[in-house]
C-alpha cells in the first residue's frame, strides 16, 4: 500500500514569499473594524510564534485550537507553521462528547480556545476534559481594539530556523458522518495542495475580495489563506454569520466571490430581494460552493437574483479536499453540480467488487491527489480507507462520463436498503426538490420488520404552498422517472432540515427527530 505524495510547498514560505511581493496589500478584513496587509500578517504570525514558544510550543509539540473565524485563527495557523508545531484546528460547534473523542486521538500537549462563544463555554469544557495533562490558553478576538490581536506575543529574534517540511503538520477531524470523527493527518504540501484547483481552474484573481462565512477551522479555511497568499486575493472575515446582516456587510466590502453552501446562498438571494432592484453585489464574478449539491433550480435562481455566473460547487472532502470544479465552459455540469477533476487529481470508479466501472456507470468514487491525506492517527482504520493503490475510497457514488466529468449520485452509507435494493438518497432528494411545494427535502431510514427499512422523506413546505401527500409525492416520483420502490414510504414535515456547517444533511440528527416524533403513516408498497 502506497501514498501518493509531492513535495509541495510550505505555508511559512508562501507566508514569506507573498509578504514580500505584496507587502502593503490587504490581507485580511473582519468585521470588528480590524484590518491586515500581507507584511503586517507575516510581522504577527513571527510575534505570536515567538510568545507561542515562551508558552513551550516547538517543532512537533501537539496544539488544539477552537476559534470562530477571525484574524487570529488565520495568525495561529501560520504562526503554528512557523514553528512545525502539529495543529489541531477544531470548529466551534463542537461540544463536550465531540471534543473528548478527539481528545483521545490528538492528546494535545495545549489548547487555544474562545472562553465562550453562542452560549457554550469552551474553555471551561476542555479544561475539564484536559485535565492536568495540557494547559488551556484563552483567546478572545472580541476584547481586543482595532489595532491588538488576542494571542501571546514576544520578540520573534528569539525564533529558530525554519522547521522541516516533510512531516504530518495538520490534524483535521471528519464532519462527524461517521459515530466517532475520525483525525486526519495532513502535511504542509497537500495542504498547500488542496487550493490548485481554486487558484489554477477558477481561477482566483489578486482584486477579488472574498468572505469567508464558513468555519475557518474546515480544512477548507486553510485551503483559502494558501490562495490569497498565492494570489493577493483579500479575505473577509466573518465570525458568526447572520442571514440578515451578513450579506450587506460584505457588499459593503465589495465581495467578488460568494460562498460556501446553500443556506448562506438563501441568504444572499434574501438580501437582494429586500434590496430591491440594484445589484447588492455589482461586482460579483461567481459564488463557490461545498459540501453538498445545490438544490435542483439553485444556479438559476442565484444567476437571475443576485447575478454572477451562478454557482460553482467543488468537490472534496476532509481526506483529500477541493479535488475539482465545473470549468467556466462548462455550464451544464454546474447545473447538475458536477465537476472535472483538478491538477494532478486521479479518478477511478469502481465496482463492489473493486473492478473498475466503465463510463456512465455508477460506482464508488476513489481519488489519489497531491492533497490527499497522509492517514488517520488510527493506523488500522488508514488501511481501510485506501485501495492498493493508494486511492482514497470516498464512500460516494458517482458515475464519470466520456470527457472525465465527475457527477456524485450518492453516498455509499446513505443509502437505505429496502427488501434487498438499494436506494440512493441523494437521487431521491433531487426527484422531490423539483415538487414546486417542496423547499428542502431529505430521506433517512425508517426500520421496518417486514422489508428492513423504510424510506422517510422529511419536507420543508414552500409558503403559501399545499402540503403534498404520501400519495401525491408517489405519483410526482413515479412521473419524474422514480423507480416505484425509490418513492418514499412516509412522510413528516418539519420546518428546518438540520444540516452541519457546511450544508450537509445531519441525517443521524434527522433520525432521531423524527423516530421521536409522529409521522404520516405509511401507504402499502
Amino acid at each position: 500500500m502506497s501514498l501518493f505524495r509531492t513535495s509541495g510547498d510550505r505555508l511559512w514560505l508562501l507566508v514569506e514569499q507573498r509578504a514580500n511581493l505584496s507587502p502593503d496589500r490587504i490581507l485580511l478584513v473582519d468585521t470588528y473594524g480590524r484590518s491586515m496587509t500581507f507584511g503586517a500578517f507575516r510581522a504577527t504570525a513571527e510575534r505570536v510564534a515567538a510568545g507561542l514558544q515562551e508558552q513551550g510550543v516547538t517543532e512537533g509539540r501537539r496544539v488544539a485550537w477552537q476559534l470562530p473565524t477571525s484574524l487570529e485563527a488565520v495568525v495561529l495557523t501560520a504562526a503554528l507553521a512557523r514553528l512545525g508545531a502539529v495543529q489541531n484546528p477544531l470548529i466551534v460547534m463542537l461540544r463536550e462528547a465531540e471534543l473528548q473523542a478527539i481528545d483521545a486521538q490528538v492528546r494535545a500537549e495545549l489548547v487555544i480556545t474562545i472562553p465562550d462563544w453562542q452560549g457554550f463555554g469552551h474553555a471551561a469544557a476542555h479544561r475539564a476534559i484536559v485535565g492536568e495533562r495540557a494547559q488551556v490558553l484563552d483567546c478572545d478576538h472580541r476584547t481586543v481594539g482595532s489595532e491588538g490581536i488576542a494571542l501571546p506575543e514576544a520578540d520573534p529574534a528569539t525564533l529558530p530556523g525554519l522547521p522541516g517540511h516533510d512531516d504530518r503538520r495538520w490534524v483535521y477531524v471528519t464532519s462527524g458522518s461517521t459515530s466517532v470523527p475520525k483525525a486526519v493527518w495532513h502535511t504542509d504540501a497537500s495542504v498547500c495542495a488542496s487550493a490548485r484547483a481554486m487558484v489554477e481552474d477558477l481561477p482566483l484573481e489578486a482584486d477579488d475580495v472574498v468572505p469567508i462565512p464558513f468555519p475557518y477551522p474546515h480544512i477548507g479555511g486553510a485551503a483559502w489563506l494558501v490562495t490569497a497568499l498565492r494570489t493577493g486575493c483579500r479575505l473577509i472575515l466573518v465570525d458568526r454569520f447572520d442571514p440578515v446582516r451578513s450579506p450587506l456587510d460584505m457588499a459593503e466590502q465589495g465581495a467578488t466571490i460568494l460562498g460556501s453552501a446553500t443556506p448562506f446562498f438563501r441568504a444572499y438571494i434574501a438580501a437582494q430581494r429586500e434590496h430591491g432592484p440594484t445589484p447588492l453585489f455589482p461586482a460579483l464574478r461567481f459564488t463557490m460552493g461545498g459540501g453538498a449539491p445545490s438544490p435542483a433550480g439553485m444556479d438559476q435562481e442565484f444567476r437571475d437574483t443576485v447575478g454572477g455566473r451562478g454557482i460553482y460547487n467543488g468537490y472534496g472532502l476532509t481526506e483529500c479536499p477541493l479535488a475539482g470544479f465545473p470549468p467556466f465552459d462548462r455550464p451544464d455540469l454546474r447545473e447538475k453540480s458536477s465537476w472535472m477533476p483538478g491538477p494532478d487529481v486521479e479518478v477511478r470508479i469502481v465496482a463492489p467488487d473493486g473492478t473498475g466501472s466503465p463510463p456512465g456507470e455508477q460506482g464508488e468514487l476513489l481519488l489519489r491527489a497531491p492533497q490527499q491525506f497522509s492517514g488517520y492517527l488510527d493506523e488500522a482504520a488508514t488501511a481501510l480507507a485506501l485501495d492498493p493503490e493508494g486511492f482514497v475510497r470516498t464512500g460516494d457514488l458517482a458515475s464519470v462520463d466520456e470527457s472525465g466529468a465527475v457527477t456524485i449520485t450518492g453516498r455509499l452509507k446513505e443509502i437505505i436498503v429496502r427488501n434487498g435494493e438499494n436506494i440512493s438518497c441523494a437521487e431521491v432528494e433531487s426527484v422531490l426538490m423539483a415538487h414546486p411545494s417542496i423547499a428542502e427535502a431529505a430521506l433517512i431510514a425508517i426500520p421496518n420488520p417486514h422489508t428492513g427499512e423504510r424510506a422517510c422523506a422529511a419536507l420543508v413546505v414552500e409558503n403559501d404552498m399545499p402540503t403534498p401527500t404520501v400519495a401525491e409525492i408517489h405519483a410526482f416520483c413515479t412521473a419524474a422517472g422514480l423507480a416505484r420502490f425509490k418513492s418514499p414510504e412516509e412522510l413528516v414535515i418539519v420546518d428546518t432540515i438540520p444540516r452541519s456547517s457546511m450544508g450537509k444533511i445531519a441525517r443521524m440528527q434527522l433520525r432521531a427527530e423524527v423516530l421521536a416524533a409522529a409521522r404520516t403513516p405509511a401507504r402499502p408498497h
